[in-house]
Formats: structure tokens, C-alpha cells, sequence
């Protein structure tokens, strides 16, 4: 099974990339792709920047590797209750391209941050927006107090509880 999996985030230290990438890499026999949201440039969306450019050259690249997936694992940053900027930018540039992003691709929704919340605001948005982007969710899951749970440096999952919760909710991209 081709995976894809990355963070909605730009940061070089995104803890959710680094979630989505251990979720991801617990599928058994996966073929794990990680996507890095700096590979895509865009500029700022305007209808007036699109009427200058058309599409934007990073948005269709994104959707291209998207559309190369069996199955998708995507963790959800948060900034203020809200997607980061940069992730819904290239994200407004995808659905002026396609409407439907994730083309039924079954996916894995995930979040976190280093605080209780776990980035729950973001996550909610993500799943309850899903299927007008043909996203096709079969499991999601909201990672909490990311920096008590998670070893970056191993990059593993420390809290066993949450680590039995992520690999039952990867698993049922088998299903």
C-alpha cells in the first residue's frame, strides 16, 4: 500500500509531521511517502493573484503526489484554534485546481500540540470539512501534551495507551 503522510505545518520542527510519519510507518508492508509542505510554494491566494497566474505551480505538485496515494495519513497543526496559515494557503490553491483534494482516498486524520487541547479545534475542522474535498476519513485522533507522549529523538510514541490508539486507528486503513 503507497502511503502518504505529512504534517500541516511548514515548520522544520513540526511535531506533527513527526506524528503523521510514526503513524504512517505502523502500517505493515506500507510504502511510506512523507510529504514536507515547504516542497510546495505558493503565493498568498487572491482571485487576483489567480487571475495573474492561473494555478499556482505548488498546489497542482501537491495534489499530483496526493493523487499517487493508496491511503493517507495527515496530522493537523493548530494556530489559535485554526489551521496554520501556510496549510490552508496551499490548500485554497489545491481546491481551486480540484475541488476534490483527496479523491476518496481513505485517510487517517490526526493532531497534536504540546498542550492538552491536542490540537482538537484543527483536527474537528479537518474531519468535519472532509467530505466536501472528497476526503474519505475512516479514523482520527487527537494526540495530546505532544512533548510527554512522544520521543522526538527516537521518534516514537513513549505513552503506551496512545500508542495502542494510533496504530488501532492506522489500522483501519487494512479494513
Amino acid at each position: 500500500m503507497k502511503v502518504i503522510a505529512y504534517g500541516a505545518s511548514t515548520s522544520s520542527r513540526s511535531i506533527n509531521k513527526a506524528l503523521a510519519t510514526y503513524a504512517a510507518n505502523q502500517i505493515e508492508g506500507a510504502d511510506v511517502t512523507v510529504l514536507d509542505l515547504n516542497d510546495y510554494p505558493v503565493p498568498m491566494f487572491s482571485e487576483d493573484k489567480e487571475r495573474e497566474i492561473g494555478h499556482a505551480e505548488g498546489a497542482q505538485a501537491f495534489l499530483d503526489d496526493i493523487a499517487s496515494a493508496e491511503a493517507l495519513v495527515i496530522s493537523f497543526a493548530e494556530h489559535n484554534g485554526h489551521y496554520p496559515a501556510a496549510y490552508k494557503n496551499l490548500f485554497d490553491w489545491a481546491t481551486r485546481i480540484d475541488n476534490q483534494v483527496f479523491r476518496n482516498i481513505p485517510a487517517i486524520y490526526l493532531a497534536t500540540s504540546p498542550g492538552q487541547g491536542g490540537a482538537q479545534s484543527s483536527l474537528s475542522a479537518a474531519v468535519t470539512s472532509a467530505p466536501f474535498f472528497a476526503g474519505n476519513v475512516v479514523g482520527s485522533l487527537s494526540v495530546p501534551s505532544f512533548y510527554d507522549n512522544f520521543d522526538l529523538e527516537k521518534g516514537q510514541m513513549i505513552n503506551p495507551e496512545l500508542d495502542k490508539e494510533v496504530k488501532a486507528v492506522v489500522n483501519k486503513l487494512k479494513a
